[in-house]
């Protein structure tokens, strides 16, 4: 048995604003449309998202906003006159604001299920309010697992369908297997067929269909990626097998988002602009993963745009299998003050990367200068924001062309009251509280620029063509031999290293952070120090920071990571985790975690701050190069052993550790996000703001339309 009392939302969530008025009142009429249209295009999708995580959400969803409409806002109605408290309504309007803020029933960060704290009996009175809300209700409680259901542990977490996890991915295919998934991703990518905007289901006559995301159902084939082709031959096991190709999933929001993009081309500030939101629409619209990949090309040249965007199917890591992307919509306004010291980073990032402890075989012939900006957030449709981006996750285009890196400002700063830090000893609360906001922007942008920004894949680019020297092959730093695995035609970094690439690479990027935010030059651009190494002044106190940050957060990491299923939920999280396993196992006492009382409630990390440059860092890089050695040379097999192994919890951390953990975690912040509204006559774009309560959470949504 387990303990379903984990599973209950937050009580009460943290609700905070995203702080963006001043930003947007600063663009010209134009760029406010240009913001408006991009801003529709992208909250488009929400349906989508919500499709995309449970088969319950979109009833949620849609109950939510019909509870709003059928009391008009006033939620004492929903209290008056029945045995529904006005303490059962304020629990629904917190798992209400918890499940807007994650675009879904299930944690965007840790991929658990949560359910609300009042009782069904309530919320069914609550719903008595009116016939439409009573069916939603009964929708919400009869669809996939059901807005209540406990029972099957599995399903409390997202994961493959055949080990009795949640996901919509393979939408009623409770029988495909890891085995059959891998089959069809290896089809399409003999054909090139990206998986992005897609989701598999077994039908029953035991063929498979393609659900590929469109605002149409029969594109022009000059617009399909694969012409005129209906379905693939499948291989190996399921030889004989059909995958048809079955255009219109998530039609009506896909319709929407080209028409959107379609409305900004005509406001959009530059020619290349213009051809980027034209691949949108055509991605959007004809289900085209060519033409997104095309969009980000055009988009990885807009530099230093007024009012940066990315839009599309991005993220892979919620489908079990790495491969499938999570709708992600991003409008944003630049920070021009603090986009300067990005500026310097991307400026000194050719002489900080051979820092890093790999030969330059192992890093690209040339490092892409990308666009890298601190933007202040308008819009972010999807199910959590990060605190900051590096996109496009093409190797194509990434790897030869570019990418851009983006920190999300007014994400960094937003801030609850009174917020406690558990584990942190009180004599270093003062500079912990200090500087932590300012390490985290320091370990964001190296993280994002240098992190994700660094390294080669060695490939055999085509059949018998290769980006490296195959003949005298590199140096292992590892073995002292020459390299005996690379990436093959057709093959890329997800598609190798599957599951376990989105949070191994988040690792790596972590790892190069914590290495290079040792270097007192990288401080004194960010503005700390003269680049002179002084671990007492406040540069060192800035890397105490991200030190004791990170110590800290593989600790609290171990709340995603599920005692039942011994499986972890969250990529970044795993990663910390292996980042504080590496700290205590370089030894010296350079991180020891200490208590005095029995039950560990006192819990505190004890960093040696004098021992950062010698026995962290050392550790650190060795860590790092393992990781970037092994992908580099799609060394799978070492490379997950390894992984797997450093981010095993054994019973210590598990039955001693993470209770103290659950005991002390903090509600993760939802945003209440503003709504833009055009006049169609004037042109003029107004900013609507909204309370950071769960009611100006919900009233939000309501009055997004989508």
């Amino acid at each position: 048995m387990y303990d379903k009392s984990t599973y209950l939302a937050d009580h009460p969530p943290t609700i905070v604003r995203l702080e963006i008025k001043p930003h947007f009142e600063a663009l010209t009429q134009q760029q406010k449309q240009y913001a408006h249209h991009l801003s529709r295009a992208s909250f488009a999708g929400q349906r989508v998202i919500l499709a995309q995580i449970s088969p319950e959400s979109l009833p949620i969803y849609d109950l939510i906003l019909s509870l709003h409409k059928a009391c008009n806002g006033n939620y004492k109605k929903l209290a008056e006159g029945t045995s529904v408290s006005q303490d059962d309504v304020a629990l629904w309007l917190e798992y209400a604001a918890q499940f807007l803020g994650n675009s879904g029933n299930y944690k965007s960060f840790g991929d658990s299920k949560f359910i609300p704290r009042l009782s069904l009996e309530s919320l069914k009175t609550i719903c008595s309010i009116s016939s439409e809300t009573e069916k939603l209700l009964g929708e919400a409680l009869k669809s996939g697992g059901g807005i209540y259901e406990t029972e099957e542990a599995a399903l409390m977490h997202l994961g493959y369908p055949d080990q009795g996890h949640m996901t919509t991915y393979y939408p009623d295919s409770p029988s495909i297997t890891k085995e059959e998934i891998q089959i069809i991703q290896d089809v399409m990518e003999s054909v090139d067929l990206m998986p992005e905007n897609t989701r598999v289901r077994k039908e029953e006559d035991g063929n498979y269909s393609l659900l590929i995301a469109s605002g149409v159902k029969n594109p022009p084939v000059g617009e399909r990626d694969l012409g005129d082709k209906s379905s693939l031959d499948l291989t190996g096991k399921l030889q004989g097998k059909k995958l048809n190709l079955v255009f219109g999933d998530h039609l009506n929001q896909m319709a929407a988002a080209a028409l959107e993009m379609k409305r900004a081309e005509k406001v959009a500030l530059n020619d290349t602009e213009k051809k980027m939101l034209e691949e949108y629409a055509k991605s959007f619209g004809a289900g085209s993963m060519n033409a997104h990949v095309d969009s980000q090309r055009h988009w990885i040249k807009d530099k230093k745009p007024m009012v940066e965007s990315n839009v599309g199917f991005i993220e892979t890591y919620r489908d079990p299998h790495g491969v499938r992307g999570e709708w992600e919509g991003l409008v944003a306004m630049v920070n021009l003050e603090r986009t300067k010291a990005f500026g310097k980073l991307v400026e000194a990032a050719p002489s900080m990367i051979p820092k890093l402890p790999w030969s330059a075989d192992f890093e690209k012939d040339h490092f892409l200068s990308p666009d890298f900006t601190s933007l202040e957030v308008l819009t972010f449709a999807g199910s959590g924001i990060p605190a900051g981006i590096n996109i496009p996750n093409y190797d194509k285009v990434r790897q030869t062309e570019g990418f851009k890196n983006v920190s999300l400002g007014n994400v960094l700063s937003a801030k609850a009251p009174n917020e406690p830090i558990p584990f942190i000893r009180p004599e270093d609360d003062e500079v912990y509280r200090k500087q932590r906001d300012p390490a985290f922007e320091v370990q964001v942008g190296i993280h994002e620029l240098l992190g994700h920004g660094c390294g080669k894949l060695l490939q055999e680019t085509s059949p018998g063509v290769y980006n490296f020297d195959v003949k005298n092959p590199p140096i292992s730093p590892l073995t002292g031999e020459p390299i005996k695995t690379w990436y093959k035609p057709g093959q890329t970094w997800g598609s190798v290293f599957g599951a376990t690439a989105g949070s191994y690479e988040e690792c790596r990027a972590e790892c190069v952070a914590m290495a290079l935010s040792c270097d007192f030059e990288i401080l004194r651009i960010f503005g700390f120090g003269d680049g002179t190494v002084d671990i007492d002044g406040e540069a060192g106190d800035v890397l105490y920071a991200a030190y004791l940050s990170m110590a800290r957060a593989g600790i609290t990491a171990l709340e995603f990571w599920d005692p039942k299923s011994k499986k972890w939920g969250q990529p970044h999280m795993q990663a910390r985790f292996s980042i504080l396993r590496t700290f205590i196992d370089a030894g010296r006492d350079f991180v020891v975690l200490k208590a005095t009382k029995d039950d560990l409630s006192d819990l505190e990390i004890h960093l040696n701050r004098n021992k950062i440059l010698s026995t962290g860092r050392k550790a650190v890089e060795a860590y790092l190069q393992k990781l970037h050695v092994y992908k580099a040379t799609a060394d799978v097999d070492a490379g997950v052993k390894m992984y797997n192994e450093i981010t095993s919890v054994d019973e210590w951390w598990a039955e001693k550790i993470r209770p103290v953990v659950i005991s002390k975690k903090i509600p993760r912040k939802v945003f209440v996000q503003a709504n833009t509204v055009l006049d169609e006559k004037t042109g003029d774009v107004v900013l609507k703001e909204y309370e950071p309560t769960a009611e100006g959470m919900i009233q939000s949504f309501v009055e997004r339309n989508v």
